[in-house]
């Protein structure tokens, strides 16, 4: 699908901006970002996967953010670059028709407490409700619906779509984007069994969010127990994910949808746990480990590297042989030990 935000640009202006070399007519000028099989003659696109290169003969794209590897089968003009993707997500920003900020001040429907501290610009939507002892820096926008809880702290720039909920002493780094429905403090699962039934435990601690933090729809965060949940800066997180109660988790790692980390598990900086991906609790995950989606995780990995568990799909017939096997297993390697054991001189 093409953007609509009404933004134009020559791509002489988009080569300077972006460090390209490009080759073709600087003055043409585009006004829309699309993929190569959808892009028009105003628009611009890119290639970033080889699996699209089938495309590229055929684009009739303005222009195309490609690498000088295949610049030689691009039809048109062309902004040469190493990373294209990563220029793609500089101008996906420009082409956003969400970017335009809104109007600053405080809508009059919301609920802003006494005690509260506004930085410069601060924008608060319809509904919103700020309670006592909150601080907003400079440029954060609270979007309608949204609360934010008694003494936290969000830090300048940062965003906070519709009906987000920010529990009580929480801190937001700056630059922050937190998506609807997230929920950032609430209690951690803490409950004490008697034998009967269970005793609910006090969640005394915080969470804590870094600089450029990012949290996707309806994921939740669980406050400490005692310290603090710890998200490090740039860390992203994905839809529908689950982080438990004093869990760490280092700058520049990143939860596809899904993910549920139990309570007390610390990963590292620059991990990468994809879709559906489960963590047993109190473990230590080491920096630079990607884990491959649906797998769970029971022990702490203390070497970097890619970690995978469980099956990929199959023909249902050939996966029921496969579990009859898979429960045979431990017969077999008893049988194995019995005959080498009687083999031996």
């Amino acid at each position: 699908m093409k953007t609509a935000k009404p933004f134009s640009s020559s791509l002489a202006d988009l080569a300077q901006r972006l460090g390209a070399t490009l080759v073709g007519d600087g003055e043409r000028r585009v006004s829309g970002l699309a993929t190569l099989s959808d892009a028009g003659p105003e628009d611009i696109s890119f290639l970033a996967n080889k699996a699209y290169l089938k495309y590229l003969p055929r684009t009739r794209a303005a222009a195309v953010l490609i690498h000088p590897a295949h610049a030689a089968e691009c039809p048109v003009p062309r902004l040469e670059l190493d990373n294209p993707y990563l220029a793609y997500a500089e101008l996906s920003r420009l082409f956003d028709p969400m970017a335009a900020r809104p109007v600053s001040g405080i809508h009059p429907s919301a609920v802003v407490a006494d005690g509260v501290t506004l930085g410069r610009n601060v924008s608060v939507e319809a509904q919103a409700v700020i309670e006592s002892g909150a601080e907003l820096g400079d440029d954060v926008v609270v979007g309608p619906g949204s609360v934010v809880g008694a003494d936290s702290v969000i830090g300048a720039g940062s965003r906070l779509y519709a009906n987000v909920t920010v529990y009580h002493g929480v801190v937001i780094g700056e630059r922050a984007i937190l998506h609807s429905g997230c929920v950032i403090g609430g209690d951690g699962f803490g409950f004490a069994h008697d034998g009967a039934g269970w005793h609910k435990i006090a969640q005394l601690g915080g969470v804590v969010l870094g600089d450029d933090v990012e949290i996707g729809s309806c994921s939740s965060i669980d406050r400490g127990a005692l310290g603090d949940t710890v998200i490090g800066n740039d860390v992203k997180i994905d839809s529908q994910v689950q982080i438990a109660h004093n869990v760490r988790i280092g700058d520049h790692s990143a939860l596809a949808g899904c993910v549920g980390i139990a309570g007390s598990t610390k990963v590292g900086r620059h991990c990468m746990l994809g879709g559906g991906v489960g963590l047993s609790g109190h473990l230590t995950i080491c920096d630079g480990v990607q884990v491959t989606g649906m797998s769970l995780v029971t022990n702490s990995i203390t070497e970097p590297g890619v970690y995978s568990s469980g099956t990929g799909a199959m023909h249902n017939a050939l996966w029921r042989k496969n579990a009859v096997r898979f429960k045979q297993l431990d017969d077999i390697a008893k049988r194995l030990t019995r005959l080498e054991r009687d083999s031996r001189p």
